[in-house]
């Protein structure tokens, strides 16, 4: 069995140190090591955007993150990852309402003689 010490991890940060320091840690150190920086970790993205920016003499450094979520979600988590889904499932709807409504009017199909919402007029008026 592979000790700490032979820890990908570990060993770039024993590396780092003199030998003697190298050699002077437990077993039981060493895991506490481990917890510690492993906490730093990031692990493998979908999106892994990093980058710096220099305003003047300050430069800012950004990061973008984005990939699957493998944490167990709180309570709240849940109720806002639903609502959220919610929103957007029912601002799709709307969008493909609109759309069917906007290829209707194109079309010249009346449902209602002499009614309109004026979408269709509005959107004419930006295009033609």
């Amino acid at each position: 069995m592979p000790t700490l010490s032979e820890d990908p991890a570990i060993r770039s940060l024993l590396n780092r140190m003199p030998q003697g320091v190298q050699n002077s840690f437990t077993e039981e150190q060493l895991s506490h090591l481990k917890i510690a920086i492993g906490a730093r970790q990031w692990g493998v993205h979908a999106v892994d955007c990093r980058g710096v920016v220099r305003l003047f003499k300050y430069r800012y450094y950004f990061v973008l993150l984005a990939g699957r979520n493998r944490r167990q979600l709180s309570a709240t988590e849940k109720k806002a990852s639903a609502i959220a889904q919610a929103t957007l499932v029912t601002l799709g709807f709307f969008i493909v309402l609109l759309f069917i409504y906007l290829l209707k009017s194109a079309l010249g199909i009346n449902l209602f003689e002499g009614f309109s919402l004026g979408i269709w007029s509005y959107v004419k008026s930006l295009f033609l």
